[in-house]
């Protein structure tokens, strides 16, 4: 079996790569990508069926029939208990203390069902960072292959693409500082 490091060392383009991080020690990067992921297969593999409720419950929730229910619910208590169909059904007397006891836990449990939703949401866009780095690691690997083969100085690539950085990193500090003030 061939060393990776030595492989890396004896291919033109890999030493290029390797000079970038200003150390030639025939590590190209800790992380090397070894297969495409599909993001949605993996997060399915993730969800269960409490997942999958609280996404219902989030989705309901966060939906305009949400708001119609709730706005009726609210007006026909507000109707019974100020006595508009008499003083006998009254159960819960101005202040609502049982309204606002019910409507206080289920804001307790919507913002959880919330917090769930949001923190798979970022799992899912860790994910999907990951697999973009793969892909990028993967796309820089190859380019800088086809350029050693085109015989195109990597070197003066490397330095004008930090030319542009630079360049793009000035123009959105000042349009940040622009923006501040």
């Amino acid at each position: 079996m061939i060393d990776p490091r030595q492989e890396a060392l004896s291919c033109p383009a890999c030493r290029a790569i390797d000079k970038v991080d200003g150390v030639e020690d025939g590590v190209l990067h800790p992380v090397a990508a070894s297969r495409v992921k599909n993001e949605n297969r993996i997060v399915r593999g993730l969800r269960d069926a409490q997942d999958r409720l609280a996404d219902t419950i989030t989705g309901f929730a966060g939906s305009m029939n949400f708001v119609y229910i709730h706005a009726g619910w609210f007006a026909f208590w507000l109707f019974l208990n100020l006595g508009a169909l008499g003083s006998a059904i009254i159960f819960d007397a101005y202040p609502f203390g049982l309204l606002t006891m019910i409507v206080s836990l289920e804001a307790i449990f919507l913002a959880t069902f919330v917090m769930i939703t949001q923190n798979r949401q970022a799992a899912r866009a860790d994910i999907r960072s990951e697999i973009d780095f793969e892909n990028n690691l993967r796309s820089e690997l190859w380019a800088v292959h086809i350029g050693n083969a085109l015989d195109i100085d990597s070197e003066h690539v490397e330095r004008m693409i930090q030319t542009i950085l630079e360049g793009y990193r000035r123009e959105g500090s000042a349009l940040s500082q622009k923006k501040a003030s």
